[in-house]
């Protein structure tokens, strides 16, 4: 009896901290404005293309016909996976921590492409399986030294996850407090891309074989193994699942903090940038916690990992790049920020047909 009430405690918990969030998405009535400010500009309609939606969604965001992009983050999730065990990953799991190392070194793809694009990076101990001294730019919010073996127990207790949603919450809040107002989301765990296809089927509904991919680099026998892996473990917890009893089963430590982060990103009212696949599956889970979340999210590009295409699908995303990328680390968010730049600055800088006294086309507009 006392462990099927501390279940019950550990649900009735985690249902809370989903619904603590208070998401709604952006005031349409600027719509118009920003619109009529869009089309003034010394350009034929539409010829700047999705720029153009993208100011317009930046505009709403921010309730501004003058948007203006400040103090980029970028946040890195690091946790480990016990389900590496079963040979799902072509790497071994210390290379997890290794690459926290790295990131912290500024050795790293993200820390390159961050720093050319002037974007802030923090590394969070989420969940590795290492002891990680004190060092600049890492954050310890270890929530224990990786999941369990999803094969056979849970990955996580309720109590973690939820532990692990507001963790991720609380570091997105201190970025706005500190007047930030765009946010991307990075991860590092080796066996993470294992974990988001498990997610993609239960919480997407996704058939489990065309959620699974080659990950960081698997051949076909490490793809076909990796797929048996998976198939136990979905088969271990029939009948459905509610988005966070998924999220305990078959997650990391990282992407439950990813999901925390990207709910009050969005309860913040921040432009968030969406990574890959494993940062997209940590979406696919909030946005079924708060569907408003999905307003508020610039799709940063199209990843390489086959079910990528399904997930966007899934949350109705269109990417802005597609550059065959399956890195993760939040690389793809720092790449599309400029983007995001030339955006506002055309909105705030480019001279309208009335300013720079250029005719416009004859006859009715459209």
């Amino acid at each position: 009896m006392d462990g099927e009430e501390t279940d019950l405690n550990e649900r009735r918990q985690a249902r809370q901290d989903a619904v603590e969030f208070s998401i709604a998405p952006p005031a349409p009535a600027l719509g118009a404005a920003l619109r009529r400010r869009i089309d003034a500009k010394t350009k034929p309609l539409g010829a700047l293309g999705r720029l153009e939606a993208l100011a317009l969604q930046i505009g709403l965001i921010q309730q501004s016909e003058f948007p203006v992009l400040k103090q980029p983050q970028i946040l890195l999730f690091a946790g480990d996976h016990g389900a590496v065990a079963e040979g799902i990953s072509a790497y071994p799991q210390e290379v997890t921590w290794q690459m926290v190392q790295n990131f912290l070194r500024g050795g790293a793809a993200i820390n390159v492409f961050a720093r050319r694009a002037g974007i802030a990076v923090q590394v969070i101990d989420a969940g590795v399986n290492h002891d990680l001294s004190a060092q600049a730019g890492l954050r310890h919010c270890k929530i224990a030294r990786g999941t369990a073996n999803y094969v056979h127990r849970p990955a996580m207790s309720l109590a973690q996850c939820a532990r692990a949603l507001r963790t991720g919450a609380r570091l997105v809040r201190e970025c706005a407090a500190q007047g930030s107002n765009v946010i991307g989301f990075g991860e590092m765990g080796i066996g993470n891309t294992a974990s988001a296809s498990l997610l993609l089927h239960r919480v997407g509904g996704v058939p489990l074989a065309e959620c699974v991919g080659r990950g960081a680099g698997l051949d076909d026998a490490g793809l076909a193994r990796k797929r048996a892996v998976l198939e136990r473990a979905a088969a271990r917890r029939a009948g459905a699942l509610a988005p966070l009893e998924a999220l305990a089963e078959y997650g990391g430590f990282e992407i439950a903090m990813l999901a925390g982060a990207f709910l009050a990103a969005a309860e913040a009212r921040m432009v968030i940038l969406v990574d890959g696949f494993i940062a997209g599956s940590a979406l696919l889970v909030a946005s079924r916690l708060h569907p408003a979340v999905l307003a508020y999210c610039v799709y940063a590009h199209l990843s390489a990992e086959a079910a990528h295409r399904r997930m966007l699908e899934l949350l109705g995303g269109e990417p802005l790049l597609a550059l065959e990328m399956r890195l993760g680390e939040g690389t793809g968010a720092a790449l599309c920020y400029p983007i995001l730049e030339s955006a506002v600055a055309f909105l705030n800088d480019m001279a309208s047909f009335a300013d720079a006294g250029v005719s416009e086309k004859s006859g009715p507009r459209p």
